[in-house]
Protein backbone atom coordinates (compact mmCIF):
# COMPACT_ATOMS: atom_id res chain seq x y z
CA UNK A 1 0.00 0.00 0.00
CA UNK A 2 1.50 3.34 -1.06
CA UNK A 3 -0.92 5.57 0.80
CA UNK A 4 -2.69 6.78 -2.33
CA UNK A 5 -5.93 5.17 -1.12
CA UNK A 6 -5.84 6.89 2.29
CA UNK A 7 -8.11 9.91 2.75
CA UNK A 8 -6.28 12.83 4.33
CA UNK A 9 -8.36 15.29 6.38
CA UNK A 10 -7.07 18.84 6.87
CA UNK A 11 -8.58 21.55 9.08
CA UNK A 12 -8.52 25.04 7.53
CA UNK A 13 -8.51 28.23 9.59
CA UNK A 14 -9.72 30.27 6.60
CA UNK A 15 -11.73 29.57 3.47
CA UNK A 16 -8.82 31.18 1.59
CA UNK A 17 -6.71 28.11 2.41
CA UNK A 18 -8.53 26.13 -0.27
CA UNK A 19 -8.92 26.98 -3.94
CA UNK A 20 -12.36 28.38 -4.74
CA UNK A 21 -12.79 26.00 -7.69
CA UNK A 22 -11.98 22.97 -5.53
CA UNK A 23 -14.49 24.08 -2.89
CA UNK A 24 -17.24 24.92 -5.37
CA UNK A 25 -16.83 21.61 -7.25
CA UNK A 26 -17.80 19.91 -3.99
CA UNK A 27 -20.45 22.44 -3.00
CA UNK A 28 -22.17 22.27 -6.39
CA UNK A 29 -21.19 19.09 -8.30
CA UNK A 30 -23.77 19.83 -11.02
CA UNK A 31 -22.75 23.46 -11.41
CA UNK A 32 -22.01 25.03 -14.76
CA UNK A 33 -21.35 28.55 -16.05
CA UNK A 34 -24.54 30.59 -16.15
CA UNK A 35 -26.40 28.40 -13.66
CA UNK A 36 -27.48 29.70 -10.30
CA UNK A 37 -25.73 27.81 -7.49
CA UNK A 38 -27.58 24.88 -6.00
CA UNK A 39 -27.23 26.54 -2.59
CA UNK A 40 -25.73 30.05 -2.55
CA UNK A 41 -24.77 29.82 1.12
CA UNK A 42 -22.35 26.97 0.47
CA UNK A 43 -20.37 28.76 -2.22
CA UNK A 44 -16.79 29.78 -1.58
CA UNK A 45 -17.72 33.42 -2.29
CA UNK A 46 -20.44 33.48 0.37
CA UNK A 47 -18.26 31.97 3.09
CA UNK A 48 -15.39 34.24 2.04
CA UNK A 49 -17.66 37.28 2.32
CA UNK A 50 -18.47 36.29 5.91
CA UNK A 51 -14.78 35.93 6.76
CA UNK A 52 -13.45 38.94 4.86
CA UNK A 53 -16.10 41.18 6.40
CA UNK A 54 -15.24 39.87 9.88
CA UNK A 55 -18.81 38.75 10.42
CA UNK A 56 -17.12 35.50 11.49
CA UNK A 57 -13.61 35.02 12.82
CA UNK A 58 -11.78 36.76 15.64
CA UNK A 59 -14.11 38.22 18.26
CA UNK A 60 -17.30 36.75 16.75
CA UNK A 61 -17.36 33.37 18.48
CA UNK A 62 -17.25 31.68 15.05
CA UNK A 63 -13.69 30.48 14.33
CA UNK A 64 -13.37 28.75 10.91
CA UNK A 65 -12.18 25.14 11.03
CA UNK A 66 -13.37 23.99 7.63
CA UNK A 67 -12.41 20.45 6.66
CA UNK A 68 -10.92 19.33 3.35
CA UNK A 69 -10.73 15.64 2.43
CA UNK A 70 -8.04 14.69 -0.10
CA UNK A 71 -7.32 11.41 -1.81
CA UNK A 72 -4.08 11.17 -3.74
CA UNK A 73 -3.72 14.93 -3.48
CA UNK A 74 -7.07 15.83 -5.05
CA UNK A 75 -9.93 17.35 -3.05
CA UNK A 76 -12.80 14.87 -2.81
CA UNK A 77 -14.87 16.60 -0.12
CA UNK A 78 -15.14 19.65 2.11
CA UNK A 79 -17.18 20.70 5.13
CA UNK A 80 -18.05 24.18 6.46
CA UNK A 81 -17.05 23.92 10.11
CA UNK A 82 -16.54 26.37 12.98
CA UNK A 83 -15.30 26.28 16.56
CA UNK A 84 -18.01 28.06 18.55
CA UNK A 85 -17.65 29.94 21.80
CA UNK A 86 -21.43 30.33 22.23
CA UNK A 87 -24.70 29.09 20.72
CA UNK A 88 -25.78 32.30 18.97
CA UNK A 89 -26.73 32.48 15.29
CA UNK A 90 -27.46 28.76 14.90
CA UNK A 91 -31.31 28.47 15.05
CA UNK A 92 -31.08 24.90 16.38
CA UNK A 93 -31.12 25.63 20.07
CA UNK A 94 -28.87 23.78 22.51
CA UNK A 95 -28.70 26.37 25.32
CA UNK A 96 -30.37 23.95 27.74
CA UNK A 97 -27.77 21.31 26.88
CA UNK A 98 -24.99 23.78 27.61
CA UNK A 99 -26.51 24.75 30.96
CA UNK A 100 -26.98 21.11 32.00
CA UNK A 101 -23.45 20.19 30.92
CA UNK A 102 -21.94 23.07 32.86
CA UNK A 103 -24.07 22.41 35.97
CA UNK A 104 -22.58 18.91 35.96
CA UNK A 105 -19.09 20.44 36.04
CA UNK A 106 -18.17 20.27 32.35
CA UNK A 107 -17.20 22.94 29.83
CA UNK A 108 -19.62 22.92 26.93
CA UNK A 109 -17.81 25.62 24.98
CA UNK A 110 -16.00 25.65 22.69
CA UNK A 111 -17.81 23.17 20.49
CA UNK A 112 -17.72 22.41 16.76
CA UNK A 113 -20.53 23.53 14.47
CA UNK A 114 -20.99 22.18 10.93
CA UNK A 115 -23.18 24.93 9.50
CA UNK A 116 -23.43 28.14 7.54
CA UNK A 117 -23.32 30.95 10.12
CA UNK A 118 -26.58 32.81 10.80
CA UNK A 119 -28.36 30.81 8.08
CA UNK A 120 -31.23 28.44 8.96
CA UNK A 121 -31.46 27.00 5.46
CA UNK A 122 -31.24 23.32 4.63
CA UNK A 123 -28.29 22.27 2.50
CA UNK A 124 -25.59 19.64 2.26
CA UNK A 125 -22.94 19.85 4.96
CA UNK A 126 -20.66 17.05 3.79
CA UNK A 127 -19.84 18.39 0.35
CA UNK A 128 -18.70 15.72 -2.10
CA UNK A 129 -16.84 16.25 -5.37
CA UNK A 130 -18.49 14.89 -8.54
CA UNK A 131 -17.71 11.25 -9.21
CA UNK A 132 -16.83 10.46 -5.60
CA UNK A 133 -18.70 8.15 -3.23
CA UNK A 134 -20.98 10.27 -1.07
CA UNK A 135 -21.06 7.65 1.69
CA UNK A 136 -17.25 7.38 1.80
CA UNK A 137 -16.77 11.15 1.89
CA UNK A 138 -19.43 11.65 4.57
CA UNK A 139 -17.78 8.95 6.69
CA UNK A 140 -14.32 10.51 6.27
CA UNK A 141 -15.52 14.02 7.11
CA UNK A 142 -17.52 12.86 10.14
CA UNK A 143 -14.49 10.96 11.44
CA UNK A 144 -12.30 13.99 10.84
CA UNK A 145 -14.69 16.34 12.64
CA UNK A 146 -15.10 14.00 15.62
CA UNK A 147 -11.34 13.51 15.87
CA UNK A 148 -10.85 17.28 15.74
CA UNK A 149 -13.35 17.74 18.57
CA UNK A 150 -12.08 14.88 20.74
CA UNK A 151 -8.42 15.67 20.12
CA UNK A 152 -8.91 19.23 21.31
CA UNK A 153 -11.07 18.38 24.29
CA UNK A 154 -14.22 19.90 22.82
CA UNK A 155 -17.53 18.76 24.22
CA UNK A 156 -19.47 18.18 21.04
CA UNK A 157 -20.06 18.42 17.30
CA UNK A 158 -23.30 19.72 15.81
CA UNK A 159 -24.20 19.52 12.12
CA UNK A 160 -27.27 21.67 11.61
CA UNK A 161 -29.75 22.05 8.74
CA UNK A 162 -28.23 19.10 6.89
CA UNK A 163 -30.16 17.17 4.25
CA UNK A 164 -32.34 14.22 5.16
CA UNK A 165 -29.99 11.91 3.25
CA UNK A 166 -27.02 13.11 5.32
CA UNK A 167 -29.14 12.78 8.47
CA UNK A 168 -29.72 9.13 7.72
CA UNK A 169 -26.07 8.50 6.83
CA UNK A 170 -24.93 10.21 10.01
CA UNK A 171 -27.16 8.00 12.14
CA UNK A 172 -25.60 4.92 10.56
CA UNK A 173 -22.16 6.23 11.58
CA UNK A 174 -23.37 6.79 15.16
CA UNK A 175 -24.40 10.46 15.32
CA UNK A 176 -27.54 11.52 17.18
CA UNK A 177 -30.49 12.66 15.11
CA UNK A 178 -32.56 15.77 15.74
CA UNK A 179 -35.51 17.25 13.87
CA UNK A 180 -37.04 20.70 13.79
CA UNK A 181 -39.70 22.54 11.84
CA UNK A 182 -39.87 25.26 9.23
CA UNK A 183 -42.44 26.55 6.75
CA UNK A 184 -41.75 26.30 3.02
CA UNK A 185 -43.83 27.28 0.00
CA UNK A 186 -44.06 24.67 -2.77
CA UNK A 187 -44.48 25.52 -6.43
CA UNK A 188 -46.90 23.19 -8.25
CA UNK A 189 -46.12 24.62 -11.64
CA UNK A 190 -48.22 27.75 -11.10
CA UNK A 191 -48.54 30.10 -14.05
CA UNK A 192 -48.93 33.11 -11.75
CA UNK A 193 -49.91 34.19 -8.25
CA UNK A 194 -53.62 33.90 -9.04
CA UNK A 195 -53.13 30.25 -9.98
CA UNK A 196 -51.55 29.68 -6.57
CA UNK A 197 -54.48 31.42 -4.88
CA UNK A 198 -56.82 29.11 -6.77
CA UNK A 199 -55.43 26.18 -4.78
CA UNK A 200 -56.37 27.76 -1.44
CA UNK A 201 -59.60 27.60 0.47
CA UNK A 202 -61.93 30.48 -0.22
CA UNK A 203 -61.38 32.08 3.20
CA UNK A 204 -57.58 31.98 2.97
CA UNK A 205 -57.66 33.24 -0.62
CA UNK A 206 -59.77 36.23 0.39
CA UNK A 207 -57.49 36.97 3.34
CA UNK A 208 -54.35 37.06 1.18
CA UNK A 209 -56.04 39.32 -1.37
CA UNK A 210 -57.09 41.63 1.46
CA UNK A 211 -53.52 41.74 2.84
CA UNK A 212 -52.09 42.57 -0.57
CA UNK A 213 -54.65 45.39 -0.99
CA UNK A 214 -53.73 46.79 2.43
CA UNK A 215 -50.03 46.71 1.57
CA UNK A 216 -50.73 48.48 -1.74
CA UNK A 217 -52.76 51.13 0.11
CA UNK A 218 -49.53 52.37 1.70
CA UNK A 219 -48.80 54.09 -1.61
CA UNK A 220 -45.25 52.72 -1.66
CA UNK A 221 -43.53 51.61 -4.84
CA UNK A 222 -42.21 48.06 -4.51
CA UNK A 223 -39.24 46.96 -6.59
CA UNK A 224 -37.53 43.58 -6.88
CA UNK A 225 -33.82 44.05 -7.59
CA UNK A 226 -31.11 41.55 -8.49
CA UNK A 227 -27.78 41.49 -10.30
CA UNK A 228 -26.61 44.74 -11.85
CA UNK A 229 -29.81 46.53 -10.81
CA UNK A 230 -28.42 46.56 -7.27
CA UNK A 231 -26.45 49.64 -6.27
CA UNK A 232 -24.36 50.52 -3.19
CA UNK A 233 -27.03 52.95 -2.01
CA UNK A 234 -29.52 50.08 -1.80
CA UNK A 235 -27.22 48.40 0.73
CA UNK A 236 -26.94 51.63 2.71
CA UNK A 237 -30.72 51.53 3.10
CA UNK A 238 -30.89 47.84 3.85
CA UNK A 239 -28.16 48.15 6.49
CA UNK A 240 -30.44 50.54 8.38
CA UNK A 241 -33.28 48.02 8.18
CA UNK A 242 -31.02 45.16 9.23
CA UNK A 243 -29.61 47.05 12.21
CA UNK A 244 -33.10 47.81 13.50
CA UNK A 245 -34.28 44.20 13.17
CA UNK A 246 -31.02 42.78 14.51
CA UNK A 247 -30.99 44.95 17.61
CA UNK A 248 -34.55 43.94 18.43
CA UNK A 249 -34.09 40.19 17.79
CA UNK A 250 -30.51 39.43 18.80
CA UNK A 251 -29.30 42.45 20.76
CA UNK A 252 -26.71 43.27 18.12
CA UNK A 253 -26.56 42.44 14.40
CA UNK A 254 -24.62 39.31 13.42
CA UNK A 255 -23.40 40.68 10.10
CA UNK A 256 -21.11 43.66 9.68
CA UNK A 257 -21.77 46.54 7.30
CA UNK A 258 -18.86 45.36 5.17
CA UNK A 259 -20.60 42.05 4.53
CA UNK A 260 -23.16 43.85 2.38
CA UNK A 261 -20.35 45.54 0.45
CA UNK A 262 -18.98 42.05 -0.27
CA UNK A 263 -22.43 40.94 -1.39
CA UNK A 264 -22.52 43.80 -3.87
CA UNK A 265 -19.05 42.87 -5.17
CA UNK A 266 -19.33 39.11 -5.55
CA UNK A 267 -22.86 37.90 -4.72
CA UNK A 268 -25.28 40.35 -6.33
CA UNK A 269 -26.36 37.79 -8.95
CA UNK A 270 -27.28 35.48 -6.04
CA UNK A 271 -29.49 38.08 -4.38
CA UNK A 272 -33.08 39.27 -4.64
CA UNK A 273 -33.62 42.49 -2.71
CA UNK A 274 -37.25 43.60 -2.49
CA UNK A 275 -37.51 47.28 -1.57
CA UNK A 276 -40.51 49.45 -0.73
CA UNK A 277 -39.84 53.09 -1.60
CA UNK A 278 -41.50 56.41 -0.92
CA UNK A 279 -40.57 59.04 -3.50
CA UNK A 280 -37.50 57.01 -4.42
CA UNK A 281 -36.35 56.57 -0.79
CA UNK A 282 -36.34 52.98 0.55
CA UNK A 283 -38.39 52.59 3.72
CA UNK A 284 -38.55 48.78 3.96
CA UNK A 285 -36.79 45.81 2.45
CA UNK A 286 -36.53 42.03 2.35
CA UNK A 287 -33.32 40.20 1.43
CA UNK A 288 -33.43 36.82 -0.32
CA UNK A 289 -30.77 34.56 -1.82
CA UNK A 290 -31.40 32.72 -5.07
CA UNK A 291 -30.60 29.04 -5.51
CA UNK A 292 -31.05 26.85 -8.54
CA UNK A 293 -34.29 25.38 -7.22
CA UNK A 294 -35.15 27.51 -4.19
CA UNK A 295 -35.45 31.08 -3.04
CA UNK A 296 -34.18 31.60 0.51
CA UNK A 297 -35.71 34.41 2.53
CA UNK A 298 -33.24 35.86 5.03
CA UNK A 299 -33.74 39.35 6.47
CA UNK A 300 -36.40 42.01 6.69
CA UNK A 301 -36.52 45.49 8.16
CA UNK A 302 -38.22 48.87 7.84
CA UNK A 303 -38.20 52.49 8.93
CA UNK A 304 -41.92 52.97 8.25
CA UNK A 305 -44.59 50.60 9.51
CA UNK A 306 -47.58 49.82 7.29
CA UNK A 307 -50.27 47.13 7.57
CA UNK A 308 -49.33 43.87 5.85
CA UNK A 309 -46.16 45.31 4.26
CA UNK A 310 -44.05 42.59 5.91
CA UNK A 311 -46.25 39.87 4.38
CA UNK A 312 -46.12 41.51 0.96
CA UNK A 313 -42.34 41.95 0.80
CA UNK A 314 -41.25 38.76 2.55
CA UNK A 315 -43.84 36.20 1.46
CA UNK A 316 -45.94 37.28 -1.49
CA UNK A 317 -43.21 38.95 -3.55
CA UNK A 318 -41.02 35.91 -2.89
CA UNK A 319 -43.76 33.69 -4.32
CA UNK A 320 -44.12 36.01 -7.33
CA UNK A 321 -40.38 35.73 -8.01
CA UNK A 322 -40.29 31.95 -7.55
CA UNK A 323 -43.16 31.47 -10.00
CA UNK A 324 -41.53 33.76 -12.57
CA UNK A 325 -38.19 31.93 -12.24
CA UNK A 326 -39.72 28.46 -12.13
CA UNK A 327 -38.22 27.78 -8.70
CA UNK A 328 -39.54 24.80 -6.75
CA UNK A 329 -39.64 26.21 -3.24
CA UNK A 330 -39.42 29.32 -1.12
CA UNK A 331 -37.77 28.80 2.26
CA UNK A 332 -38.92 31.63 4.46
CA UNK A 333 -36.44 31.15 7.31
CA UNK A 334 -36.85 30.03 10.88
CA UNK A 335 -40.06 29.72 12.90
CA UNK A 336 -43.38 31.43 12.28
CA UNK A 337 -46.68 29.54 12.33
CA UNK A 338 -48.24 32.69 10.83
CA UNK A 339 -46.67 31.58 7.53
CA UNK A 340 -49.10 28.66 7.33
CA UNK A 341 -52.07 30.90 6.51
CA UNK A 342 -50.02 32.39 3.66
CA UNK A 343 -49.39 29.11 1.85
CA UNK A 344 -46.16 28.02 3.53
CA UNK A 345 -46.44 24.45 4.80
CA UNK A 346 -44.62 22.79 7.72
CA UNK A 347 -41.63 20.60 6.86
CA UNK A 348 -39.01 18.84 8.95
CA UNK A 349 -35.48 20.12 9.29
CA UNK A 350 -32.61 17.86 10.30
CA UNK A 351 -29.42 18.00 12.36
CA UNK A 352 -26.78 15.58 13.66
CA UNK A 353 -24.92 15.63 16.95
CA UNK A 354 -21.90 13.98 18.58
CA UNK A 355 -21.28 14.35 22.30
CA UNK A 356 -18.07 13.08 23.80
CA UNK A 357 -19.17 12.44 27.39
CA UNK A 358 -21.03 9.05 27.42
CA UNK A 359 -23.57 9.72 30.19
CA UNK A 360 -24.51 13.13 28.79
CA UNK A 361 -24.77 11.60 25.32
CA UNK A 362 -27.28 9.05 26.63
CA UNK A 363 -29.37 11.77 28.27
CA UNK A 364 -29.44 13.84 25.08
CA UNK A 365 -30.32 10.75 23.02
CA UNK A 366 -33.37 10.13 25.21
CA UNK A 367 -34.42 13.76 24.92
CA UNK A 368 -34.05 13.73 21.13
CA UNK A 369 -36.19 10.63 20.79
CA UNK A 370 -39.06 12.36 22.57
CA UNK A 371 -38.46 15.61 20.70
CA UNK A 372 -38.58 13.90 17.29
CA UNK A 373 -41.95 12.42 18.16
CA UNK A 374 -43.26 15.80 19.34
CA UNK A 375 -42.05 17.53 16.16
CA UNK A 376 -43.74 14.88 14.02
CA UNK A 377 -47.00 15.31 15.93
CA UNK A 378 -46.89 19.10 15.57
CA UNK A 379 -46.25 18.94 11.83
CA UNK A 380 -49.16 16.53 11.42
CA UNK A 381 -51.41 18.83 13.48
CA UNK A 382 -50.40 21.89 11.46
CA UNK A 383 -50.80 20.05 8.16
CA UNK A 384 -54.42 19.35 9.05
CA UNK A 385 -54.87 23.12 9.22
CA UNK A 386 -53.36 23.79 5.82
CA UNK A 387 -54.80 26.73 3.87
CA UNK A 388 -55.15 24.54 0.79
CA UNK A 389 -58.43 23.09 -0.33
CA UNK A 390 -59.21 19.68 1.12
CA UNK A 391 -58.23 17.68 -1.96
CA UNK A 392 -54.92 19.56 -2.09
CA UNK A 393 -54.39 19.10 1.65
CA UNK A 394 -54.55 15.32 1.26
CA UNK A 395 -51.94 15.46 -1.47
CA UNK A 396 -49.62 17.69 0.59
CA UNK A 397 -49.80 15.39 3.62
CA UNK A 398 -48.95 12.40 1.46
CA UNK A 399 -45.99 14.24 -0.05
CA UNK A 400 -44.55 15.03 3.39
CA UNK A 401 -45.04 11.51 4.82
Amino acid sequence: MDGSDVVEITALTSIDEIDAQDWDRCADPEGAPGLAPENPFLTHRFLKALEDSRSVGRGSGWAPRHLAARLGGRVIGVMPLYAKGHSQGEYVFDHSWAHAYERAGGEYYPKLQGAVPFTPATGRRFLTAPGESTAAVVSALVQGAVQLAAGNGLSSLHVTFCTEEEWEMGAEIGLLQRTGEQFHWKNRGYADFEAFLGDLSSRKRKNIRRERREAAASGLEIRALTGDDLRPEHWDAFWRFYQDTGSRKWGSPYLTRDFFNRVQESLRDDVLLVLAERDGRPVAGALNFIGRRSLFGRYWGCTEHHPCLHFELCYYRAIDFAIARGLETVEAGAQGEHKLARGYLPVKTHSLHWIGEPSFRRAVAEYLEAEREAVGDEIAWLSERSPFRKSDLTREIEEHD
